[in-house]
């Protein structure tokens, strides 16, 4: 059983975290700024610098202003970390890039090991499928703030990482009136109800359309993918992992 510092636990995934019980990990820690409403079965703090437990790894799902905080904590703890927030600012990301040379970091734009083979699919599909028409459509519930999902960008840069002439992105076809370019991907995005996540990319070429979809039915697989991680990296040496390192070792 590895030990795990949850930072972000009263937010939506750290509630989702906490309710699984794999019987693999334990949560000997907790970090949030907001205050508990009620007790929780192990030492809480509203900043992780101040906690002093042990622990072999830490899940980060707060946002993306928390994260530098959390990489120096790890780099100065020497604890590996698995950062499952998104939308992460340049220098974050470079600071995410630093803090892998001294100590095992995980970081992915998804945690669904669903959503990452399907980016292996899709990378081999652009190979195969070369001068088709790319079309990328994500669906999320009304809460969400951000406009394309880091999945549909994950999948996008999935497609142009086989491609040797790189194609351009596309987000909205209503600022200008013209034809569709021959080396675009277009994204859109759709923000109704409660859904919990659904991607499609789209093949489309003479006569013939190839699709891909992945649904997500509940956040509790994005949660699983997560603690895999933790399991993946708790004893990995210094430097960066994805999910696409756990796919190619399956």
């Amino acid at each position: 059983m590895f030990k795990m510092i949850l930072n972000g636990y009263l937010g939506v995934m750290g509630g989702v975290i906490r309710a699984i019980q794999t019987g693999e990990h334990e949560i000997v820690a907790g970090a949030d700024v907001m205050p508990p409403g009620s007790a929780m079965p192990f030492p809480t703090y509203v900043n992780i610098s101040d906690c002093d437990m042990p622990a072999d790894v830490i899940l980060d799902f707060s946002t993306a202003s928390a994260v530098p905080n959390v990489l120096r904590y790890a780099e100065k703890r020497r604890v590996p970390v698995v950062i499952c927030t998104t939308g992460l600012s340049d220098a974050t990301v470079e600071q995410l890039n630093e803090c892998a040379k001294s100590v095992a970091v995980f970081h992915s734009a998804n945690m669904s090991l669903g959503i990452n083979l399907l980016a292996s699919v899709v990378r081999k599909a652009a190979l195969a499928l070369s001068g088709f028409d790319v079309e990328i459509v994500e669906k999320h519930h009304n809460k969400k703030i951000d406009a394309p999902s880091g999945t549909a960008m994950l999948l996008a840069e999935s497609i142009n990482d086989a491609l040797d002439e790189k194609l351009s992105y596309v987000y909205d076809r209503t600022a200008s009136r013209e034809r569709r370019g021959e080396n675009q991907i277009g994204i859109h995005s759709v923000r109704c109800g409660s859904v919990v996540g659904e991607h499609t990319v789209i093949f489309a070429g003479a006569n013939e359309v190839l699709e891909f979809t992945h649904i997500a039915q509940s956040k509790e697989v994005f949660a699983r993918g997560a603690l895999r991680a933790a399991k993946y990296v708790k004893d990995k040496p210094p430097g960066l992992y994805a999910m696409r390192d756990i796919i190619e070792e399956l």
